[in-house]
């Protein structure tokens, strides 16, 4: 196990009605706030009526920013920084999902800096400090709620770009399962494959000695595609919905992936042709991740018959490493097409195959190694044969 650092600085509140909360925490914090949010579903089906009364009741006075698209992009950040200066706001709350949340970390770490905000996600400065978020989490799988980063599109280059730091961890995230009722059924689905692969970008690690992370993740995962297809047979189910929540959370704020190396290489590959197609996240990474997963499981086969045995209990003695490991990456790979998740890029509006070799070069453009990844250095050329075989 590898040392490092533990914290949550992010209070999560958790359970029905706690949006009525929103008003009171913010006021620990702020008298004035900007309300960041994505499209009007916001309003549409009743939340905006409950937060805007909670934070009267508490005298806050807000702005609103909303239009945020699935794929965070710049220019509304650079929008909201604006405002944020303009107005002499100090807190910003954050109504949505993952693409909110971390469109609100971004405006709160570009507010105080001099700089250009877009220096954090190209990493020519580190954010040192940042305005308070706050959030009401509608749609479950990113984790951004209670993670220290970020991904934003530069809306001209439309390319993705992350950044972590603790200046953007939120103060309270508040969490009830019932908001996210609404929420259409691929979205929320989407949401669940994006975050399996929070866990499987820890799990598939070389570091040895982690067996209680390992048993971490593995029940995780177990639980994300127990409930994936629960929620489709009973999608107003509070429990059910409660089951999602809470894996989610604990999915990306490091429970599962303190101590041990991280690959991150499904994420950037699906990050590149997200920002190209606007397509949602989770879709991108249920095409990427069981193909990069057949192209690197002889690395280290033992964490693949690990996964093979304790995750989809199967018997691991029996047969040849190859055929189970293999088996096992079908399984996971059937899962997502119950869940109604493409299995090609063709389907994600992927036309032509001509684009592959500079989305690789994207990749790997601003690593001096010239490769992505922890668990198997992808190269320029890997990361192209991944591509077309997903094609």
């Amino acid at each position: 196990m590898l040392g490092g650092i533990y914290g949550h600085p992010t209070t999560v509140i958790f359970g029905r009605g706690c949006e009525s909360m929103v008003g009171e925490e913010v006021r620990k914090y702020a008298p004035k706030v900007l309300l960041h949010f994505g499209s009007q579903s916001f309003k549409k089906y009743g939340l905006y009526e409950k937060v805007s009364k909670s934070l009267q009741l508490s005298r806050i006075e807000f702005l609103e920013l909303g239009g945020v698209k699935s794929n965070p992009e710049s220019d509304l950040v650079y929008e909201g920084i604006n405002i944020c200066r303009e107005e002499k706001i100090d807190f910003i709350l954050a109504v949505g999902g993952g693409s909110v949340i971390d469109s609100a970390k971004a405006i709160a770490v570009g507010v105080p800096y001099d700089g250009d905000f877009f220096d954090f996600f190209v990493k020519k400065a580190i954010p040192k400090a940042g305005l308070k978020v706050g959030v009401v989490l509608t749609i479950p799988g990113a984790g951004s709620e209670s993670s220290n980063g970020a991904v934003i599109t530069h809306t001209k280059k439309r390319k993705k770009y992350d950044c972590a730091s603790p200046a953007m961890y939120p103060v309270f995230a508040i969490l009830n399962p019932e908001l996210t009722f609404t929420v259409p059924k691929f979205y929320a689905l989407c949401g669940i494959v994006d975050a399996m692969s929070h866990v499987l970008e820890r799990y598939f690690s070389n570091t040895s000695y982690v067996d209680c992370t390992d048993r971490i993740c593995e029940g995780l995962i177990k639980t994300l595609m127990k409930y994936a297809l629960l929620v489709q047979e009973d999608p107003y189910n509070y429990d059910i919905r409660g089951e999602i929540m809470w894996a989610c959370k604990l999915a990306h704020d490091n429970t599962a992936g303190f101590g041990r190396k991280h690959d991150w290489a499904s994420h950037t590959i699906s990050h590149e042709i997200g920002a190209r197609y606007d397509v949602a996240h989770g879709a991108v990474l249920a095409v990427i991740f069981p193909i990069w997963m057949k192209y690197v499981y002889k690395t280290n086969e033992r964490i693949f018959l690990q996964f093979a045995q304790r995750v989809f209990d199967m018997e691991t003695t029996s047969v040849k490493n190859d055929q189970t490991i293999l088996l096992a990456i079908d399984k996971f790979q059937q899962l997502l097409k119950k869940m109604g998740m493409p299995s090609t890029l063709r389907e994600l509006g992927v036309a032509d195959s001509k684009e592959f070799s500079d989305i690789a070069e994207c990749c790997v453009a601003t690593m001096p190694s010239g490769t992505i990844g922890n668990f198997f250095r992808l190269s320029k050329a890997d990361i192209e044969a991944i591509l077309h075989s997903c094609f």
